[in-house]
């Protein structure tokens, strides 16, 4: 499969661009996500003209404006700098399937940022520059290198992720009013796992030639809005039994004894997701059903990643 495009804070990467000259660089990001994922460079301080080393900066919030200053050169105002080139990368941006930030960082951080006030610092800031770009592009999942040490994050992340691409794979062949509904259908149980799935159902309900555009738009904000959601245990328990009761005919009393134990044991918190994925999958190669076959719920990313044995 092609490596999916992703934007990253070049630090990650172990570039030196930090402000001290140095890198933060993240071993699991350049090493395992690395395999799957095409990242793409960004560092706007850079990029500004700051140059490394540099003499660091920080948000103030000044009559009601936060801004970007310099905290030993207050007079150095890279606010308007750093929006700027934020905007200027809107087309790069616009052919990414996500993005990495640097937690913390005045431009890149994707929240909590201390912001200060009156000298004080407050925890309720976003980098200039990452909130300009996740402005500009309100579908893209972002996440930051601090969060993706958090299994469920980490998860909810990379599936944001791989809907998105294979969202803009459906775009690029031309959406028809078919792919758009079976987009959805293979997605259902996905949704259902984050929330309820008949909204972005019902809105799909009046879908015809005349407004498909318009209709997709809705439906694909929607949907990325929908999944940053974190899926919780129960909501997956729910999807399970979804799923079995599309074996009802088809098992004998002590495997549908043995798949209600192991559903049960999940809802306890005492085996991992991959464990009842597996024996349904078990039971689906024997009696495969299509629905189920081309759902993306049971494989929603390639194995390696190892995401759902955590989960």
């Amino acid at each position: 499969m092609k490596k999916i495009p992703i934007g990253i804070s070049s630090c990650l990467l172990g570039q030196n661009v930090r402000y001290d000259g140095g890198h933060k660089r993240d071993s699991y990001i350049t090493g395992t996500l690395s395999e799957y994922f095409d990242f793409h460079p960004f560092c706007p301080e850079m990029e500004i003209g700051l140059g490394t080393p540099r003499a660091p900066i920080h948000l103030v919030k000044i009559n009601n404006s936060v801004r970007c200053i310099g905290i030993k050169e207050p007079e150095m105002d890279v606010t308007d700098r750093l929006k700027n080139y934020a905007r200027q990368q809107k087309h790069q941006h616009a052919d990414l399937c996500g993005y990495i930030l640097k937690k913390d960082s005045p431009s890149c951080g994707m929240e909590r940022v201390k912001v200060f006030i009156n000298n004080q610092p407050q925890r309720n800031g976003i980098g200039v520059y990452a909130q300009e770009m996740m402005r500009n592009n309100p579908l893209l999942p972002v996440e930051e290198e601090g969060r993706i040490g958090d299994t469920k994050l980490r998860e909810n992340f990379i599936q944001r992720v791989y809907v998105l691409y294979r969202w803009k794979q459906m775009m690029a062949k031309g959406v028809t009013a078919k792919s758009l509904t079976d987009f959805h259908a293979r997605h259902k149980l996905i949704i259902m796992s984050h929330e309820d799935y008949r909204d972005l159902g019902q809105l799909l309900a009046g879908l015809n030639k005349s407004n498909l555009m318009e209709t997709a738009e809705h439906y694909i904000l929607q949907l990325m809005n929908t999944l940053k959601k974190v899926a919780s245990r129960k909501n997956h328990v729910n999807v399970l039994q979804h799923i079995q009761g599309y074996l009802k005919k088809e098992l004998s009393p002590d495997d549908k004894a043995e798949l209600c134990e192991i559903i049960e044991r999940y809802r306890n918190g005492e085996i991992p997701l991959i464990v009842p994925l597996t024996l349904l999958k078990h039971h689906f190669r024997k009696t495969p059903d299509p629905y189920i076959e081309r759902s993306y719920y049971m494989s929603p990313y390639p194995q390696e990643l190892q995401l759902i044995n955590q989960l």
